[in-house]
């Protein structure tokens, strides 16, 4: 386990999870017509990769400006986010 978090491959693997849960969460809205919309969806789960990328960057070490422009992707999703959400 030290391992996995050491080289970041934690962070990896949990983005896999990610998009699995958008596959899945897609295919059901398809079938069912119920669930969140995949625009709506995929800005959410964006935000939250963008912020597992800054971690994984802070793992290895990498450059700050990996994890700043990481951490602005994380904004830029969050405020996607926001818009498709918001209600007049």
């Amino acid at each position: 386990m030290t391992e996995l978090i050491a080289t970041g491959r934690i962070v990896d693997l949990i983005l896999v999870l990610v998009v699995v849960e958008a596959i899945v969460l897609i295919i059901v809205r398809r079938r069912t017509g119920y669930g969140v919309a995949p625009l709506s969806l995929c800005a959410n789960l964006a935000a939250g990769a963008f912020l597992l990328l800054a971690l994984r960057a802070a793992l290895v070490n990498a450059a700050p400006l990996w994890i700043g422009a990481s951490l602005l992707g994380a904004l830029v999703a969050h405020l996607a986010d926001l818009a498709l959400r918001w209600r007049r």
